[in-house]
């Protein structure tokens, strides 16, 4: 019998703040602590009320990557 693989939903939506993305989901912190040398500054500290979608804008960061590695960082 073949499984069916159904594509999980995203938990992390572009539109979310960092601060939203953190309180629901703590491991991700170490994530945007990844992206403070390409930043430039701590995400987490600058940009807690922006939306990922922002921030991504905002230092120039790549969105879907920033989306992958947050997903990837909460795991199953």
């Amino acid at each position: 019998m073949t499984k069916i693989r159904v594509p999980k939903e995203p938990r992390i939506d572009p539109e979310m703040t960092v601060l939203d993305v953190i309180s629901r989901y703590r491991e991700t912190e170490a994530v945007f602590k990844t992206y403070e040398t390409q930043s430039g500054e701590c995400i987490c500290c600058e940009a807690l009320f922006d939306s990922i979608r922002v921030v991504s804008k905002k230092y120039g960061l790549i969105l879907e990557r920033l989306l992958a590695d947050l997903e990837s960082a909460i795991g199953s």
